[in-house]
């Protein structure tokens, strides 16, 4: 019995290129035998449906055999894979080596060792050009079988050769492992919990990674090497905080693409990555102008003919620019404006979100909430809010379902809604309280909110206001506190309370004195 999930065969069929579809048809025609005439049914079965559904399939194709079915689902998936890298082979430069190194696999079984040399030469060329380290090593391994089998003149040079490649190869490959694996680790526990929450959480990641970085002289680093040390440093710096260094790393990473361009379509995700990165930190620092420009090198992407956008490269930049194009918003203040590229987002959005992951959605549903938080219709926020709030099941980015909590109980008291503010501010304090993350931040907004139930008038109301709102300024001066803040700019809605005027206007004016 197969063990392909349906939903697996389904999912690979629609996501073909039109391209792929026919060169699998043309690749399926090479064969004339009735299983192979089957597998083709199914395919155009399943291509026309939008919702799979098997019943329909074996009652319209009477040819397909129910008790087959799951071998020939399985047989068809495969097929599909085959053909697809066929399809790609030309594109693809890992392919491509592979390729090259399985045909000198080929000759060397077959005792043809110069015509295996020449092969192994020419896919380590093409890996050394591509800066493909572990396909490279495979390479000079089977290198390594070939050349006592060949008798050449100039065989101990390059056995010379050979050795010392080998183990520059070998270092290299332990360093992109170390700076790979502290990135992938750094960015897991932000996906779970947000920006480091305290003295004992700072503690522990600088501790972690200082203790986990090899001794390296950066200037001998290979461009793959540079790559994920960058990438590792800026995950670091923007874990605990520290943009003014973030910006530094991500500066590096994204000129080390610009010195070597033709890495950009060799590492492409990780040049959008890059992109992102720097964009991430140039709007924490208000660094409006460069982030324009960065903004700029992430969107041609798309125009640029020369890049191969797969489907998961679409995915990133799809990503990557609509959350900056957000975040530009929120930088310049113009709320407005920015709910207006919502409805245009909501249709790629409901394209794209099978295919997102869980944090992405949920960063999306948050940001789109804020601009409406500062547009000021506290409706529609709540609307974007109730999809993380009602959202049970994950257990990722605990920190962005404590500030939906603090924003639904903001757009509540904006609205008047008493009955669903009181009962939310005790739900939220037996939810932080379970949680063990009642900060400061979170306690004074609650004491806040919950003593206005007991004093409501117009004067007391200004007066907590500007009480709060002192608190949290001496708050945003604690570096274990001050990250509160990188989700809601709670001393800008007080001081509209304070000022009567909107959010949009405070923040607004606030984001011309610090951009730089």
């Amino acid at each position: 019995m197969s063990n392909v999930k349906t939903e697996h065969l389904f999912n690979l069929i629609h996501s073909l290129s039109k391209g792929e579809k026919r060169f699998f048809k043309m690749y399926a025609a090479r064969l004339n035998n009735s299983s192979d005439k089957k597998y083709i049914v199914l395919f155009d079965a399943i291509e026309k449906q939008k919702v799979y559904d098997q019943d329909k399939i074996l009652h319209k194709n009477k040819q397909l055999n129910p008790a087959q079915f799951s071998n020939l689902k399985a047989h068809l998936y495969y097929q599909l894979l085959k053909s697809t890298k066929l399809c790609n082979s030309s594109n693809l430069e890992n392919i491509k080596i592979t390729e090259l190194l399985d045909y000198a696999r080929i000759l060397y079984n077959k005792c043809l060792y110069k015509e295996c040399v020449k092969m192994i030469d020419k896919a380590k060329a093409m890996a050394l050009e591509n800066d493909r380290s572990v396909l490279l090593l495979e390479i000079l391994e089977l290198e390594k079988l070939v050349i006592p089998k060949t008798l050449d003149s100039g065989n101990e040079q390059r056995v010379g050769v050979l050795i010392d490649t080998s183990n520059q190869v070998a270092a290299s490959i332990k360093n992109i492992n170390i700076f790979s694996n502290l990135s992938l680790r750094l960015n897991a526990h932000y996906v779970q919990t947000g920006f480091s929450r305290s003295k004992k959480d700072l503690e522990n990641v600088s501790r972690f990674f200082n203790s986990s970085l090899p001794k390296y002289k950066e200037v001998d680093l290979s461009f793959q090497e540079k790559m994920y040390l960058y990438y590792s440093f800026v995950g670091y710096y923007f874990f605990i905080q520290d943009f003014v260094k973030g910006y530094t790393y991500a500066k590096k990473w994204v000129a080390l693409f610009d010195q070597q361009p033709e890495m950009k379509r060799h590492k492409l995700e990780l040049y959008i990555k890059s992109l992102n990165s720097l964009l991430a930190v140039q709007n924490k620092l208000y660094k409006y102008e460069e982030f324009a420009e960065t903004q700029k090198k992430l969107i041609a992407i798309k125009r640029d003919k020369s890049l191969e956008l797969t489907e998961n490269i679409n995915l990133n930049l799809f990503k990557a620019i609509y959350v900056h194009e957000i975040n530009r918003h929120f930088m310049l203040g113009e709320f407005k404006s920015g709910t207006r590229i919502v409805s245009a987002l909501e249709f790629e959005f409901n394209k794209f979100v099978p295919k997102l992951d869980k944090h992405s959605i949920l960063l999306f549903y948050y940001k789109i909430a804020c601009l409406y938080i500062g547009s000021g219709n506290y409706k529609v926020a709540i609307k974007w809010l109730n999809k993380i709030y009602n959202d049970k099941e994950s257990d990722i980015r605990e920190d962005i379902y404590s500030f939906t909590r603090i924003l639904l109980l903001v757009c509540h008291f904006e609205l008047g809604n008493d009955y669903l503010l009181e009962s939310n501010i005790r739900s939220s304090y037996r939810y932080f309280t379970k949680k063990g993350q009642l900060s400061r931040y979170q306690r004074n907004i609650l004491n806040f909110l919950k003593y206005l139930f007991v004093d409501s008038s117009e004067r007391n109301l200004k007066k907590q206001f500007i009480l709060l709102k002192n608190q949290m300024l001496l708050l945003e001066q604690n570096k274990y506190e001050k990250r509160e803040f990188l989700y809601f700019d709670i001393i800008s809605w007080l001081e509209s309370k304070i000022e009567n005027r909107s959010v949009q206007e405070i923040i607004k004016e606030k984001a011309r004195k610090k951009i730089v």
